[in-house]
């Protein structure tokens, strides 16, 4: 499956955005998907993840209760809505994909996710 994340821009802090992640090549409700994020400077990091079916979702701390992930399997397309966004936000969005069955044991490692879409930057302005 190949990943194109959509949707990375400027916005005020506060603010709202959405990212899409787009599949081709096979049927992404195959597949849990997630999305991580990298900070300049730092490593990448785990954002939020999502089961095949969009049944269950899973954030990082800092991001719950602002964030939502959700996928509409009909497009092909998964989702991160992103409000009430803060300058630490910024960052280039990455999705990720996996034909693993979903465990709590892994959906926030990065290696366990085979399938990358190419980053899209988020720049929040304070």
């Amino acid at each position: 499956v190949q990943l194109q994340a959509f949707g990375g821009g400027l916005v005020q802090a506060g603010g709202s955005l959405r990212l899409s992640c787009v599949a081709s090549g096979r049927t992404l409700s195959t597949y849990v998907t997630g999305w991580f994020r990298q900070a300049p400077g730092k490593h990448r990091e785990f954002v939020a993840a999502i089961t095949r079916s969009g049944s269950s979702t899973y954030y990082a701390d800092s991001v719950k209760g602002r964030f939502t992930i959700s996928r509409d399997n009909a497009k092909n397309t998964v989702y991160l809505q992103m409000n009430k966004m803060k300058p630490e936000d910024t960052a280039v969005y990455y999705c990720a994909a996996t034909i693993r069955p979903f465990s709590l044991s892994y959906y926030v490692t990065q290696s366990e996710y085979d399938y990358w879409g190419q980053g899209t930057l988020v720049t929040v302005s304070s």
